[in-house]
């Protein structure tokens, strides 16, 4: 009798034991919060990453012995760190054992990207190669192969028409044709039926929508006033009558700081310059904004030919019906620079 009554306090006390420890590990692992600060733990695994690198990612972010458990649980699963890469995106909130096994499954956190105000391409891929996992070069080789382009409807000179400045989201490891792929997607949801129709009456494509609305939003940075300028040069186009764009001039000589246009840049041989060429140049001088698209769908009509900026350097232009009107407009503003010295 003594030995059983030995033998229940010995199991008694084991269960109380086991009680303890399985309350331990249920708070370690399931309950306490990685982090005091329930901040969100931003994590970028590349492939082969191996457990001290990722721990010390994580332990900057987290206390270092949370850091180390996360990684132990990770290793102790089927996580093969040469199969997994991406961005991910913990709450301070979660625990041990959640945050092991979000990280182990490779269930990424989509990364936003925008990307707005840029004249070249070259920015655009410079802030994909910034922002996601791929790589410049790749990208670049994609956007100028003439057969990649013509794909999507484009060419290597007007690919740039199909990035419209705006928020997206992508996996930080997308690559560079599913990058394409999806900046088409959205340039097809963009110009819908509406957009489309609107071009057509303007007696211009999408693509020369693009290009002339990079014009306009170099021509002027105020809304309100973009669809006058795109009445103004729809108006040219109409009539044959060479655009004169002085941002094209600029775009031609490879400088966009220019405060006055000279006679020298005038006569840059480029197909870009629309003081020489008549028409639309070749491609977009800019990536234009949407704002500067819908103010070319919804151009305003006038009988406008002629423009010139203000001689109050307010942003703003002075339009003209006639030459001689406009040579007025033009002496003021010439009168305006000489007074400030803008050479």
């Amino acid at each position: 009798m003594k030995k059983i009554h030995i033998i229940l306090i010995a199991m008694a006390t084991l269960a109380v034991a086991g009680l303890g420890i399985s309350g331990y590990l249920y708070k370690k692992y399931i309950k306490d919060p990685i982090s005091d600060t329930g901040t969100t733990i931003k994590v970028y695994i590349t492939p082969g990453m191996s457990s001290d690198s990722l721990c010390n990612v994580l332990a900057q972010q987290i206390p270092p012995t949370k850091a180390q458990e996360i990684v132990k649980l990770m290793y102790r699963g089927e996580y093969n760190p040469d199969n997994r890469k991406g961005y991910f995106e913990l709450n301070g909130s979660t625990s041990i054992y959640r945050a092991s096994r979000r990280l182990a499954a490779g269930s990424q956190t989509p990364i936003k990207f925008t990307f707005n105000n840029f004249r070249l391409l070259s920015q655009l891929v410079e802030r994909a190669d910034e922002c996601l996992y791929l790589s410049a070069d790749s990208l670049n080789f994609l956007l100028n192969d003439e057969t990649i382009c013509n794909a999507y409807g484009f060419n290597s000179t007007t690919i740039a028409a199909m990035f419209l400045p705006d928020s997206y989201e992508f996996y930080w490891t997308v690559s560079p044709q599913r990058f394409v792929e999806r900046m088409y997607e959205y340039y097809t949801q963009f110009w819908n039926e509406s957009r489309r129709k609107k071009a057509e009456k303007a007696g211009l494509t999408p693509v020369e929508v693009s290009i002339l609305a990079s014009i306009v939003e170099e021509e002027t940075a105020k809304v309100d006033e973009m669809p006058i300028v795109a009445g103004l040069y729809i108006n040219r186009l109409r009539r044959n009558i060479p655009l004169q764009a002085d941002p094209t001039i600029k775009f031609a000589v490879g400088n966009f700081a220019l405060r006055r246009i000279l006679n020298k840049h005038l006569n840059t041989p480029s197909p870009y310059n629309t003081y020489i060429n008549t028409g639309l140049p070749p491609g977009p001088i800019r990536i234009p904004s949407k704002t500067a698209i819908d103010a070319v769908l919804n151009y305003k009509s006038h009988n406008y030919l002629y423009m010139c900026a203000k001689e109050d350097f307010s942003g703003y232009h002075n339009f003209a019906t006639t030459l001689s009107e406009h040579n007025r407009n033009a002496q003021r503003y010439h009168t305006a620079l000489n007074r400030r010295g803008i050479k």
